[in-house]
């Protein structure tokens, strides 16, 4: 007989060790249910872009941690988020992807209507309810919210339960890279270039989130991809202008050597920054008046440190990384034990050459689009690697690539070698600590 992991706390934490994981993290139910309910729910979680919504009554639909939310944009010009269940018999009061409500939303079971700040507007036999007690119960209270919602140069997130660190804290100096990739905007905002490119992979989530630190697959998993591009590009004329796709694929094909050297930092609650001393992103060519319209926007200390710091990967555990350049966001959406939705939003400098604009969309599409040339070759490889941890011979999963010092070293930890597989490692340590009950450190 199974032992619950929810009733067994040594269990859970036991999943965990120092160079490997268990593989029921990956494949037990019961486990993704506990992320969903403890980390993720606890975690503060990527929404959308606020231009999403640009005008009152505007949504937009999503989930986190497995429950449907959406954001909408207030008559004040506030984003709000809210549970999308109707307070009466809990159906779902907006059904598409993006819209918008009018002046009210309206509930399509049994027309109870809420003003667009969730409060409960009028419902059908209204007499019928005197003395009821619906306008003391919860029924009456409207639309239920996440228990904390934020706003941050232009990007809306939540945390789901009302316990938790608040954004400040949780993210802590990751922040900052979202400042960075904000002021390559002029105007130091972004703006969407369309609706997301979506994928549904038969994964667990944290295989996906382990890919985005490990620099030492592309050699091996994008050989085809690289070659492809290197082959084009011999064929090009000596001095010709290299062709975008080739500039942000070429890099694909550098050697263990060039990933080692990139450098890396751990930050607390899971957050990392990938490429520290450079990236694949550093060499692009560049933009011809790009530089003086930052310093003019924002002085010359930090339009050089903003051009200057592209890192392969910023973690924003547990549900997104980004890009700064090109800007480009990728958001999970857990379904289920093995299985994940993936977003990959391309965003755009207000005001910037209109070349960044293309950088991020082409790239976007070149590489997380599940018909590029990149990402089968990963979405392949995760729905393997999903099947084959349900084969007998080994219960566990190495991540001891680097392990010869402090498994836990004190956060904010620098290292140099970028394929030290010490950040997945503390993507784990984050884990443990964020699947500890309520009240509990792992």
């Amino acid at each position: 007989m199974n032992v619950s992991y929810r009733n067994d706390p040594a269990r859970l934490a036991g999943l965990v060790q120092p160079g490997r994981i268990h593989r029921d993290a990956y494949i037990n139910p019961e486990i993704f249910d506990l992320e969903m309910e403890r980390l993720w729910s606890r975690s503060w979680l990527f929404v959308g872009p606020a231009d999403i919504v640009p005008n009152p009554g505007d949504y937009w639909r999503t989930t986190l941690a497995g429950q449907s939310v959406f954001m909408m944009r207030q008559t004040d010009g506030k984003v709000a988020v809210f549970m999308n269940r109707c307070a009466h018999k809990g159906a779902e009061v907006v059904l598409d992807t993006q819209g918008n409500v009018g002046k009210l939303i309206r509930c399509p079971y049994h027309a109870w209507n809420y003003r667009l700040d969730g409060s409960l507007l009028s419902l059908p036999l209204k007499n019928d309810y005197e003395g009821s007690g619906v306008w003391e119960s919860p029924a009456g209270q409207g639309l239920a919210q996440p228990g904390a919602v934020r706003e941050y140069r232009g990007l809306v997130f939540a945390r789901l339960s009302p316990e938790g660190d608040d954004f400040e804290t949780y993210f802590g100096e990751v922040l900052a890279i979202l400042d960075l990739v904000a002021d390559r905007s002029p105007e130091g905002r972004l703006e969407l270039t369309g609706r997301p490119l979506r994928s549904e992979i038969r994964c667990n989530w944290k295989m996906y989130l382990e890919n985005v630190n490990d620099s030492v697959h592309p050699i091996s998993a994008h050989e085809s991809a690289a070659n492809s591009a290197k082959v084009v590009a011999g064929r090009m004329a000596e001095g010709a202008e290299k062709e975008l796709a080739m500039e942000q694929l070429l890099p694909f094909g550098a050697g263990y050597t060039f990933y080692t050297k990139m450098g890396a930092k751990l930050l607390a609650n899971g957050h990392s920054i990938h490429g520290t001393h450079f990236s694949i992103h550093s060499g692009y060519a560049a933009i011809e008046g790009y530089e003086d319209m930052l310093i003019a926007a924002h002085g010359e200390a930090r339009a050089r440190e903003v051009l200057s710091f592209s890192p392969q990967n910023t973690i924003l555990y547990p549900s997104m990384a980004i890009k700064a350049n090109p800007s480009v966001v990728r958001v999970l959406r857990p379904v289920a034990v093995d299985r994940m939705v993936l977003e990959a939003w391309a965003l755009a400098p207000v005001g910037a050459p209109d070349i960044l604009r293309k950088q991020a969309v082409n790239y976007s599409r070149l590489v997380f689009s599940p018909l590029s040339v990149v990402a089968h070759d990963d979405l392949r490889l995760f729905e393997s690697a999903q099947e084959g941890l349900h084969t007998q011979g080994n219960d566990w999963i190495s991540l001891h690539r680097g392990l010869s010092g402090d498994a836990d070293p004190e956060l904010p930890h620098e290292i140099e070698d970028g394929n030290d597989e010490i950040m997945m490692r503390n993507q784990y340590r984050a884990w443990a600590q964020g699947m500890a009950p309520a009240g509990e450190k792992a």
